[in-house]
């Protein structure tokens, strides 16, 4: 498929591949000049990059293209997982991605055999501004929503965080570093209102009259400084822990206008192994190139008490089932017992960048008709 202009959107295309295994999840930090550095990583002209990048977004091909931030050390988050009747989860799911912009990943989730978690069918990935309470939150969301249950399942470590669907797309199941994955434990950090400014212009996704060589220029003069202040502010940023990449996210839930799928499953892996080797496990899984990411989350008795998850994706059941065999192979060649193990499956879901800013929360509040105060932490 190409556009009216002749532009390729395919995927397969060997120019769309050679720019998006970089853009995808290579370009880690802050990026004074993200485009300029694609070209130069991926051989690919400058116009040439600008011309695809705009085309695949406008395709919907390329679902945005943003700067990430660490948001863990922004906000208190969570993975949460709900306990919501049959006849309330599509409500609730339709809430929580279209009314929540604190709710980021939004899935409904099954697994292949029934289980202690399997009544759990609504999983959604939860930021809360600094000085707001995440609980508060969740009992509002599970009054507005009818949720009999919910269990916040905080990161208290990360191993994996990163996408590259298009570098995975052939990967073989045991793929994996030479090195254990490092760690990285989340530390909320204060900003002040400048830099919160600059950190809002600069996460807000692009649009497709925003790739351009000066990408930052329009966003400096949005948040009110220079642009070598915006940047210097950015730069800050990321040396503090508080950004992830710049990166395009393909489209890999529905289908591609050129009717192409990055992935049909979604999995979202468990194992429950003993306390003092969660980090050696973690570290371990960490290793393992298909993953999109991994964390310590404690599942509680809900979940027979897991507490590394890890999230891959593929086009084939079996494929993704391989690399779970394999990544239990290599915990057991490294000594670490797993006391229990699962997959839970990803079926409809919907992404957006969850919100981090304070200024938003009090907004959002207004809008549900809550006074912000009640839903400050203690």
């Amino acid at each position: 498929m190409t556009t009216a202009s002749g532009v390729p959107v395919e995927l397969t295309d060997p120019v769309n591949t050679a720019i998006l295994a970089v853009a995808e999840d290579k370009l880690e930090g802050f990026q004074r000049d993200p485009f300029g550095e694609i070209t130069r990583r991926s051989g690919v002209p400058l116009d040439t990059v600008l011309e695809r990048i705009r085309a695949l977004l406008e395709a919907g091909t390329i679902r945005r293209v943003r700067q990430t931030l660490l948001s863990t050390n922004l906000a208190d988050g969570a993975l949460i997982a709900w306990q919501v009747p049959q006849d309330k989860l599509s409500r609730a799911f339709d809430f929580m991605f279209q009314q929540d912009p604190f709710s980021g990943h939004v899935v409904i989730r099954t697994t292949d055999e029934a289980n202690p978690g399997s009544k759990y069918r609504l999983w959604t990935t939860l930021k809360v501004p600094q000085g707001y309470d995440i609980r508060k939150h969740c009992d509002f969301l599970q009054a507005k929503v009818g949720a009999l249950s919910y269990r916040i399942m905080p990161a208290k470590a990360l191993f994996v965080l990163g996408v590259g669907h298009t570098r995975r797309k052939d990967m073989q199941p045991g793929a994996r570093s030479d090195e254990p994955a490092e760690v990285m434990y989340p530390q909320v950090v204060d900003l002040t209102e400048a830099e919160w400014r600059v950190l809002t212009a600069l996460k807000r996704e692009l649009s497709p009259e925003e790739i351009v060589p000066e990408v930052w220029q329009r966003r400096a003069e949005e948040a009110g400084v220079t642009l070598d202040e915006f940047c210097r502010v950015a730069e800050s940023l990321q040396q503090r822990k508080l950004l992830g990449r710049f990166s395009t996210f393909l489209e890999h839930v529905k289908p591609t206008a050129s009717g192409e799928r990055v992935t049909r499953y979604n999995a979202l892996f468990h194992w429950a192994v003993a306390p003092e080797r969660i980090v050696d496990a973690g570290r371990e899984v960490g290793r393992h190139d298909i993953l999109t990411h991994a964390y310590w989350r404690e599942g509680g008795p809900e979940f027979r008490d897991v507490n590394v998850m890890a999230v891959a994706h593929g086009t084939d059941k079996n494929v993704v089932l391989a690399h779970k065999r394999a990544i239990d192979e290599h915990l057991a060649e490294a000594g670490i017992s797993v006391a229990y193990t699962n997959v839970f499956w990803g079926g409809r879901s919907e992404i957006k960048p969850s919100e981090v800013s304070p200024f938003a929360y009090v907004d959002w509040c207004q809008q549900m008709e809550i006074d912000h105060k009640v839903m400050r932490g203690a």
